[in-house]
């Protein structure tokens, strides 16, 4: 009879997934040393080898639904394994997978169930076909009934924006293209730390000193620089890249609101 610290044991000598350790020790009866010929034999244990390899590239995969959305980071060694088809159908199942389960970390993502399997066996064979170490990254679920997504078309960026209220599918993405493109630290003025503000507004003081102005104006200059310094750090003050004569703020409709924004990239 195999018993889970049978599994463990082959899993730690050999990093191939749970399922698979369970199979090949069925199959054996037990046999720890077949067990492991077995799994050499099918080339799963070539995945393991892999494990330890750096992985800097990868894609960002989001998804929404109903209830809210998901946006994952799924890493691989090269660029060109980012690319291939193999490696997207596999992004899309494991945030989809994150959608249906709600896993609170990576190891809980990895025990999911995905294609018949777990999503650990399908990195696992992943791995075997494409050659290369793949890791999940960062994921994060935005809860709530109104979440808009956008993945650049590099794959390296994604956003999920939450609205208070339903909209227009075409405005909700151009928002989220707009983080995307703007890297927002805030969504509205009143989200800057106090001490932010007082950090910037003594800059721009000693800037406006060493301008030679009045010292009767420099508060009011202070005051419009300040506007200049949210319009490029706070998302609704921002001009709408898709028309710099608007801001984000003219294009939500009145009464919606934004509430929590979420942005992954690989860009840095």
């Amino acid at each position: 009879m195999v018993t889970a610290k049978d599994v463990k044991e082959l899993r730690e000598k050999t990093g191939v997934g749970m399922m698979d350790c369970k199979r090949v020790l069925e199959e054996t009866g037990g046999d720890m040393e077949a067990a492991i010929k077995s799994l050499r034999e099918k080339g799963l244990s070539k995945a393991a080898k892999k494990s330890d390899r750096s992985t800097q590239e990868g894609r960002i995969f989001t998804k929404t639904d109903a209830s809210g959305g998901v946006i994952m980071e799924l890493n691989c060694e090269t660029d060109f394994v980012a690319n291939n088809t193999l490696f997207h159908d596999l992004g899309v199942a494991i945030v989809a997978a994150i959608a249906a389960n709600h896993p609170v970390d990576v190891a809980a993502v990895l025990a999911l169930p995905c294609k018949g399997s777990l999503v650990s066996e399908c990195i696992s064979d992943a791995i075997l076909q494409l050659g290369e170490n793949i890791t999940v990254g960062a994921f994060k679920r935005v809860q709530g009934a109104y979440v808009s997504e956008y993945t650049h078309s590099n794959g390296k960026i994604g956003v999920l924006v939450e609205f208070s209220a339903a909209i227009d599918a075409s405005i909700g993405r151009d928002i989220a293209m707009q983080v995307a493109a703007m890297n927002p630290s805030y969504v509205s003025p009143d989200q800057v730390p106090t001490q932010e503000i007082e950090r910037e507004s003594d800059i721009l003081r000693k800037q406006a000193i060493a301008e030679g102005k009045p010292p009767a104006v420099v508060d009011k200059i202070i005051q419009g620089r300040l506007l200049k310094f949210y319009a490029e750090n706070c998302l609704l003050e921002q001009a709408f890249v898709k028309d710099p004569h608007m801001t984000v703020k003219g294009l939500l409709p009145k009464g919606v609101t934004i509430g929590t924004v979420t942005r992954l990239s690989l860009a840095g």
